[in-house]
């Protein structure tokens, strides 16, 4: 968790606030005009955020100037502050649900009374002057609703017509606006039509704008629960610190932190910077970031991280990143960052929009045809009806919704547990995964190794020596076995002497020169390619392999002088979350640069069958490659460097927290804490995110297409039922309701 550093977040990435977009055909509209900026990478939009993310060396003020000209708003999101934007989001919100209640009070106010009185039996009809005098005066009543409470839909569909485009507001503004000018053309000239056709409609004009109104109201009431992992996150982040300056201990904001400050936390108190502790020790709660319950000890030289609560000590820690730099700001930036994104299988719906409503406004027309040339009298009534009926069931709400509330959720929960998942691609395709390669040191293993034994070979050396040479060596090395030399280092007091020429040799060890002796210090291989005489030490450190001890040769000037023997223990919960991976039909495949025997001693403590041993950092990205050659989803488990080139190549690759920064940017997808249980628990919360955007998107297009052909009436030749403009207008409010509602399930999702 601790390398969670500012390289997970690109520098040139610009956030903007839209305005004005209405339903899935806008995000195409916005991405494109986007894209087609000069020096714009990348742009993906969370339509159920209205947030663009834009990537790319571009000034904000290009990208407002190229969302304006195709008519929308915007405004960027960088300058404001995380907690500062929800708060904004939130203000914003309430505002414009109370205002889309009062708009649907004023439609419905009107429309609920005409659709009762209608239902009632009461006459739709013109025929005498009262009449006409009565619909005139309810008309322009109905015209009055029109502007207050469906003036934003009218806007809209300007906007797209004046941009060459027509999205959601094209939809209703059209359907709407054809059964009001329809029924005014019967007010103003009922002679002109026949008998039969001289029906009003003004009960469907204001009870569709009602109750889309209230669609759209309950949509924004449940889209912000969607934002509670985000809420929760910024929720962490303290809003003073106490620092030490000039000898006095003094509280400030937050932002007022710089690099190098003191900090002093006492028991109660949330860490308000990332730093290390100078004085003092304490238990920290850090399950808040990486799902560990456990409070984790911490001492003088130990990292702390933003956000974790201080149980117990009084600690005084130095800063070492602030503000937009620390872990838990670079977690927020990354959540966000991939709520924004998309899985494929969204962007195929996005596809599937920016065609989606001219080819509804050719089946409107198609369908008013066929009713004037083939339907029965009145023609022309049925053939407003028909048109307004596909025109408003087909408004694609809820398939703009259906993906990236089901992310933005599934991306939440994932955080919750520990688990970063850098974008929407990584989030399906981990879904998918049918091989998992787990690296051993540091992922199956604590990655923690101490020295077990030392065998010397030549008996003028002593074991302290063969220690001083050993550690002298590897103290410069970032290998996790140099560490338990240096460990055994401090056990046996040994003073670490200078070397020269050091140089490492992947996947074989290290050579160097220590007090004139050339020294050799690595792997079996090593040894061989060096012409170095092993005797009968080979079968002993054979002996050692087969204990699950890593068994180094170190030979001075060529020759044999002794085996150094480590162990690494084994993680206390790998064995369990390995059974989880395997209860779900994943194949588990061992991945290690260690020897053979040891490779498969700790294999089998911990039930895996297929062991890849003695891998060079070089091959294995190429074992990733044979593996996805014989068509397997690869997903690759690693901490190190030599884990990247893997990490990057495998369908999504996964990295331990607690590993290497090179390893954290290489992965797709982030595990906080060193437990291979965030590896199964990501796995369960992507197959979940992943069925239900399925479920989301199969409501959303039984609203939309299976709609469309009843709309237009398919059930009229058999039953004589034409589907009614005010029950389309309600299906289509509430489809984005369901989808919205669907996806808040996934909050009480909990991973087995």
């Amino acid at each position: 968790m601790n390398k969670l550093t500012s390289n997970l977040v690109s520098n040139n990435t610009q956030e903007l606030i839209i305005d004005g977009a209405s339903c899935a055909s806008c995000v195409g509209k916005i991405e494109v005009a986007l894209k087609g900026v000069p020096g714009v990478d990348k742009a993906e939009m969370n339509f159920a955020l209205r947030t663009v993310s834009v990537t790319g060396k571009v000034g904000v003020d290009i990208l407002i100037k190229a969302i304006e000209g195709i008519g929308y708003n915007a405004k960027s999101a960088n300058e404001t502050s995380d907690d500062e934007l929800l708060d904004e989001k939130e203000v914003a919100d309430q505002k414009y649900y109370a205002s889309l209640m009062k708009q649907m009070w004023i439609a419905l106010g009107l429309g609920v009374p005409l659709m009762i009185y209608s239902i009632a039996g009461g006459p739709m009809t013109v025929e005498t002057t009262l009449e006409r005098g009565v619909w005139l005066f309810i008309g322009l009543l109905c015209a009055a609703i029109m502007y207050f409470a469906g003036k934003h839909f009218y806007i809209g569909a300007w906007k797209s017509f004046v941009n060459h485009s027509a999205n959601m507001d094209t939809l209703i503004a059209l359907g709407t606006g054809t059964a009001w000018i329809y029924s005014m053309v019967v007010v103003f000239f009922p002679m002109a039509l026949p008998e039969m056709a001289r029906h009003v409609y003004f009960e469907a004009t204001a009870m569709i704008i009602g109750l889309i109104d209230l669609g759209l109201a309950l949509e924004v009431k449940a889209r912000g629960r969607t934002s509670e992992a985000i809420k929760r996150l910024i929720g962490l982040q303290a809003k003073t610190a106490r620092v030490v300056r000039d000898g006095k201990e003094i509280d400030i904001a937050i932002e007022q932190v710089l690099l190098n400050d003191v900090v002093r936390v006492r028991p109660g108190e949330k860490i308000s910077v990332d730093g290390v502790v100078i004085q003092g020790h304490t238990s920290i709660d850090e399950s808040m970031l990486t799902g560990e319950p456990m409070p984790v000890e911490k001492v003088e030289e130990d990292e702390v991280v933003a956000g974790t609560l201080n149980k117990s000590g009084s600690i005084l820690f130095k800063a070492t990143r602030v503000g937009k730099d620390t872990s838990l700001a670079q977690i927020i930036n990354m959540v966000k960052r991939a709520q924004n994104s998309k899985p494929p299988i969204g962007r195929l719906a996005d596809a599937i929009s920016a065609y989606f409503v001219p080819v509804i406004m050719i089946i409107a027309i198609v369908s008013a045809l066929v009713w004037l040339n083939f339907g029965p009298d009145p023609t022309l009534a049925f053939a407003v009806v028909s048109a307004t009926t596909v025109l408003i069931i087909a408004c694609p709400c809820a398939l703009g919704l259906a993906t990236p509330m089901s992310v933005m959720v599934g991306v939440g929960k994932a955080a919750e547990a520990g688990v970063l998942i850098r974008n929407g691609e990584a989030l399906q395709t981990a879904s998918k995964i049918t091989t998992m390669i787990l690296d051993k040191t540091g992922t199956i293993t604590e990655g923690a190794p101490k020295v077990t034994d030392v065998l010397i070979a030549d008996s003028k050396f002593t074991k302290q020596y063969i220690l001083t040479i050993a550690s002298s060596i590897e103290s410069g090395s970032e290998h996790p076995l140099a560490q338990a030399i240096i460990d055994s280092k401090i056990e046996q007091d040994i003073e670490p002497q200078a070397v020269t020429g050091f140089q490492a040799i992947a996947g074989y060890g290290v050579k160097a020169q220590f007090n004139d002796h050339q020294i050799l210090f690595g792997n079996l291989k090593l040894m061989l390619k060096n012409d170095v005489e092993l005797n009968d030490f080979v079968a002993k450190a054979q002996n050692l392999a087969d204990e699950a001890k890593t068994p180094m040769y170190l030979a001075i000037d060529k020759k044999l002088a002794a085996i150094i023997a480590v162990a690494d223990p084994i993680k206390k919960d790998s064995i369990e979350a390995i059974k989880r991976l395997k209860a779900n039909g994943i194949r588990v495949v061992m991945l290690t640069g260690d020897n053979r025997a040891t490779a498969n001693a700790v294999a089998k403590k911990v039930g895996i069958t297929e062991v890849f041993s003695e891998v060079l950092p070089e091959d294995k990205s190429n074992k990733v490659a044979e593996l996805q050659a014989q068509n397997e989803i690869v997903g690759m488990t690693g901490d190190g460097i030599n884990d990247a080139p893997a990490l990057a190549l495998a369908n999504v690759g996964f990295a331990i927290g607690t590993g290497t920064d090179v390893a954290i940017e290489s992965a797709d997808i982030t595990l906080m804490r060193g437990s291979l249980h965030g590896l199964a628990d990501a796995i369960a919360i992507s197959k979940a995110t992943l069925r239900n955007i399925k479920q989301n998107l199969f409501g959303a297009f039984i609203y939309n297409v299976a709609g469309v052909p009843f709309a237009a009436g398919l059930l009229y030749p058999f039953f004589g039922l034409l589907l009614n403009p005010v029950i389309a207008g309600a299906a289509m409010a509430f489809s984005s309701l369901t989808v919205v509602s669907n996806a808040n399930r996934l909050r009480l999702f909990k991973p087995q």
